[in-house]
């Protein structure tokens, strides 16, 4: 009988103990994106949690290793006390002292509990991958591991986490998680002369310099006592952005593999947690301040302000806000601020993509700015510190130049790009109107309002201030004026041109061919000349060709366009506007987009200029990261937004009078 109910029973509790192991691994796993295993054991485009990441130290490279549950070269051997003592006290299986770039010293902190679900994870929720570790390169005499047996006596703290009775539950949670797991002071707290970790918490005199900031990698990781709300925290853990910052550097793969999988509860402890931190002599520098905004003398009558307005206003915008859910705010920004620069120039110079995450599913491209001189980047960088309310001191071509030289040495190439600068206007006897010419280009509807009838500005379609290559650059133009065009069947001068795309384009009215806006204009376009001559073919003129041969198809024009289009146009093609109604992207159809006699209603033209420029920030390509589409998608896609419904031309019986009109004008 005993036998009997023994038998009848013993699946059952199988089953039980399946279903509780089940349940252990499964929390194991969420503990493991609490703390970042994946980023730091993972090598960009190996397998995961194989190990081979090389990490810069003062003291040479390092690599990180296989921690999957392979039994020759990952952690399968390892039993659960010698996977506790590597994790708390940083001695490997074999007895060798593990450097401490693993943060066992924030790990001790993990409760027991919470330390054999992460084990049982490792174990049995991980595939195994056979790969050995590569070999570290540290400069003698921290080539000897026998060494970090002092450095473990002096800095290594052994003291599980104690909740403080005195605060919230909430409140003790995320403490735990960014004092222990999450160790969020490996990057975040500044260095002694050992390396260590100045304070490992905010407790007592030393935790004051807990969480202040640290540079690491040629990266300084922010002060987070920086008097942002809990929710701010939060928001930022789970999407890589909020109102003052965006995740960039190691912080973009941390969200990425990491925060953006915390649940909410965790995200609010966190974000409780880190608030309540007491300010520092860096935080009234960094913290939230109102946005004010940018003088027209500092935007357009100093170096730095020009070059902003040409190499990142695009994105960033005149007001520094930058786009919501696209571009990251340099205004009130934490990192823009930060005492020490070396981020901000480092993203520059580097250039940067957004976290992928559940809730932005396109990452966005900033790209290096290296080929741009350390004279003129520490001109617009000190800009950018000093603007909108910002309180960030002025940067230097000294130390733009030591930052790139430390990068450079991690294979990253930097050259001069031959592109006019908006900057060098200031040295020529008509400033003044070369600087009103760039604007009327850059606002033509706000600036022009009476002679505008849509919601396009020149810019819409000459990128970045008209500098880009085959999208409608002005550098050499104005050297080929006067010159015969078909579509108006005579000799026209830059002056008939303007105005052409002020009536098509811009589906408006042209201007007095002696007004004061269109002898600006000109005068902008003729200091585009550079040293091209009447007559010289000009490098990326125009918007480049497209093959007619290649047969569009609408269904997936369409789909291109949901895909890749939309999510800065609108879904119907309406543009993205501010909450003050004005447009950051232009509208494609409708009544406030260009006519049908504009080129760019046009398929062929169309795809052309979207083929070499759209998307823009989908790339590393300098200086919008632009272009992406191949020939096939750029035709497609330019048949579907070209033919939707826009304003008529009036004028259009008047066109190519002596013949020649291309196969896809729009009549």
């Amino acid at each position: 009988m005993a036998a009997l109910l023994l038998s009848a029973i013993a699946p059952a509790l199988q089953a039980a103990g399946s279903v509780q192991e089940d349940e252990l691994v499964k929390r194991g796993e969420y503990l493991a994106h609490l703390g970042d295993c994946v980023a730091c054991h993972t090598a960009k485009g190996g397998k995961p949690l194989a190990g081979g990441l090389e990490m810069q130290t003062p003291f040479g490279t390092i690599h990180s290793t296989n921690i999957t549950p392979d039994a020759l070269t990952g952690i399968g051997s390892y039993s659960f006390g010698a996977f506790d003592r590597a994790m708390r006290q940083g001695v490997a299986a074999d007895g060798h002292n593990l450097y401490p770039v693993m943060p066992y010293t924030s790990f001790a902190r993990i409760s027991p509990d919470d330390m054999h679900a992460l084990y049982a994870y490792l174990m049995k929720g991980v595939q195994p991958v056979q790969q050995a570790n590569q070999k570290n390169h540290m400069q003698w005499p921290f080539s000897m591991r026998f060494g970090l047996k002092f450095w473990n006596a002096v800095f290594l703290k052994e003291t599980p986490f104690k909740p403080d009775p005195s605060k919230s539950a909430q409140w003790n949670r995320g403490a735990y998680i960014v004092q222990g797991l999450g160790h969020c002071g490996a990057c975040h707290s500044p260095r002694g002369i050992a390396m260590q970790e100045k304070a490992q918490s905010d407790e007592g005199e030393a935790g004051l310099s807990y969480l202040t900031g640290s540079t690491l990698e040629h990266w300084r990781a922010v002060n987070l006592r920086n008097r942002w709300s809990g929710e701010s925290f939060a928001q930022f853990l789970k999407t890589g952005h909020n109102r003052y910052a965006t995740a960039y550097g190691t912080m973009t793969d941390v969200v990425h593999h990491s925060s953006q999988h915390f649940s909410d509860s965790d995200l609010a402890a966190i974000g409780e947690y880190l608030s309540s931190l007491s300010p520092n002599d860096e935080t009234n520098s960094i913290m939230p301040h109102q946005v004010v905004k940018a003088s027209e003398k500092d935007l357009y009558k100093t170096r730095g302000g020009l070059g902003y307005v040409q190499f990142c206003s695009t994105c960033h915008q005149y007001d520094g806000r930058g786009v919501e859910k696209f571009f990251p705010p340099l205004a009130n920004n934490s990192s823009v601020q930060a005492k020490d620069p070396t981020s901000v120039i480092h993203v520059i110079l580097s250039g940067w993509k957004s976290p992928v995450t559940e809730s932005a599913r396109h990452g966005f491209y900033m790209p290096s700015y290296s080929r741009l001189g350390d004279q003129e980047l520490a001109e617009i960088i000190t800009f950018v510190r000093a603007q909108w309310g910002n309180r960030g001191l002025p940067v230097t071509a000294v130390d733009v130049k030591k930052v790139r030289e430390e990068i450079e040495a991690r294979g990253e190439e930097a050259s001069k790009a031959a592109l006019p600068r908006f900057a060098d206007f200031l040295a020529r006897p008509n400033a003044d109107q070369l600087v009103y010419g760039m604007r009327l280009m850059m606002d033509s509807k706000e600036l022009m309002p009476e002679h505008v009838g849509d919601v396009l500005q020149c810019t819409s379609c000459h990128l970045n201030g008209g500098t880009v290559a085959h999208a409608a650059p002005y550098p050499g133009v104005a050297a080929v004026f006067p010159t015969y065009r078909p579509r108006s069947g005579k000799i026209i001068d830059i002056k008939d041109r303007l105005n052409g795309c002020l009536r098509r384009s811009m589906n408006g009215k042209p201007l007095d061919k002696e007004s004061r806006e269109l002898s600006a204009m000109v005068a902008f376009m003729d200091s585009m000349k550079v040293d091209v001559k009447a007559g010289q073919p000009i490098p990326g003129r125009g918007v480049g060709k497209m093959d007619h041969k290649i047969v569009p198809d609408l269904a997936n024009g369409k789909k291109v366009y949901d895909n890749q289009c939309a999510v800065c146009h609108g879904k119907n093609g309406e543009g993205l506007q501010r909450q003050d109604g004005s447009y950051v992207f232009p509208p494609l159809w409708g009544k406030q987009s260009f006519n049908i006699g504009a080129g760019m209603a046009r398929t062929y033209k169309a795809a052309a200029f979207v083929k070499h420029n759209m998307p823009i920030s989908a790339s590393s390509t300098f200086p919008l990261g632009q272009g992406g589409l191949t020939d096939q998608e750029a035709v497609d896609v330019a048949q579907y937004f070209t033919h939707m419904p826009r304003p008529d031309f009036a004028a259009k019986k008047k066109d190519w009078p002596k013949g020649g009109k291309p196969v896809d004008a729009r009549y």
